[in-house]
């Protein structure tokens, strides 16, 4: 299965990067950047709640629904055409709180750091982006006839490290699990804040964000 920074480096991904910086007055160096980071979070914090039966059961129910069944990457030129729908807007702040809860600003400051943006802009360009994902898990669900919690984790799992030989190479493939505990957050936290930020600072609110 490809990954979710092989779908950055598609036609696909250069339409949405492009859509995306468009729709948030980024460029598209800066829209890349965060995207390339933030896509394998989501994607990881969205691994995490389907870990559980009722999360499983949330996000399948999510995926099952017209809403997000992928026909969105058929459409992305109507989605750009003149700026995105507030609807669309309004689904990607929805999903954003619901897999990042309580921590969803911490990220999009970490993110924001990182990238040389401010946090406002990072929230606008994940709200677009958070959409597109569910999508394309939608239609990866439908591919692969995903009915149960162990399905979507092994779907959810091999987008995260399905990344090509190229992509190994990115910023955001070295700190997924860069110390081999498991925990992506806390490897995600030591990258994106700096050498001497303390645990109990801003990265360890981040590494909270997982359960650490």
């Amino acid at each position: 299965m490809s990954g979710i920074l092989d779908l950055l480096n598609s036609d696909i991904g250069k339409t949405i990067i492009n859509g995306v910086s468009n729709q948030t007055i980024q460029s598209e160096s800066k829209t890349q950047d965060v995207l390339t980071m933030a896509l394998p979070v989501l994607t990881q914090a969205m691994k995490r709640n389907a870990s559980t039966t009722e999360g499983a059961e949330g996000l399948l129910s999510a995926l099952n629904s017209g809403k997000h069944d992928g026909s969105i990457l058929d459409n992305l030129g109507d989605l750009f055409n003149g700026g995105v729908d507030d609807h669309v807007m309004q689904d990607g702040g929805k999903i954003l709180n619901h897999v990042l809860g309580s921590k969803q600003q911490t990220v999009e400051s970490a993110l924001g750091a990182k990238a040389g943006i401010d946090a406002g802009s990072v929230a606008q360009i994940l709200k677009v982006a958070a959409p597109i994902l569910m999508g394309l898990l939608g239609n990866q669900a439908k591919q692969q006839n995903v009915s149960n919690s162990g399905g979507l984790e092994s779907l959810l799992g091999g987008l995260i490290g399905g990344n090509s030989a190229e992509s190994e190479q990115s910023f955001l493939t070295s700190i997924l699990d860069a110390d081999g505990d498991g925990s992506v957050i806390d490897d995600v936290a030591g990258m994106l804040l700096d050498s001497d930020k303390k645990k109990d600072g801003l990265g360890g609110m981040l590494g909270g964000l997982f359960g650490k």
